[in-house]
């Protein structure tokens, strides 16, 4: 089943984003290379693709478990949880429908 991991980050974040990424991405990437990363991405805080100083407001990120229970564990040792990026996240199942 795949699941939605929203996050959300505290203010003035993106210092810490850019120390913890390394991390972040590698364990998306192995997510990916094992075929269970649907889509993943940041929210930028500005209405453009490169928000700069500004920074993010959290993430998103889809991909597939095999219990709602493997989905919050993978998202609790997020690099970004342990760096202080991250206020809250939230855990749903997902129900991929288009396209």
């Amino acid at each position: 089943m795949h699941y939605a991991i929203i996050s959300e980050d505290v203010e003035n974040s993106l210092s810490m984003r850019q120390s913890a990424r390394p991390a972040h991405i590698e364990r998306l990437q192995a997510l990916k290379a094992e075929g269970r990363l649907l889509v993943a991405g940041p929210h930028p805080a500005l209405d453009t693709p490169e928000p700069g100083d500004a920074g993010f407001t959290g993430s998103l990120v889809i991909a597939e478990f095999d219990s709602l229970e493997e989905a919050r564990a993978w998202a609790d040792a997020d690099p970004y949880i342990e760096a202080g990026v991250y206020q809250k996240v939230t855990v749903k199942p997902f129900k991929p429908v288009l396209p």
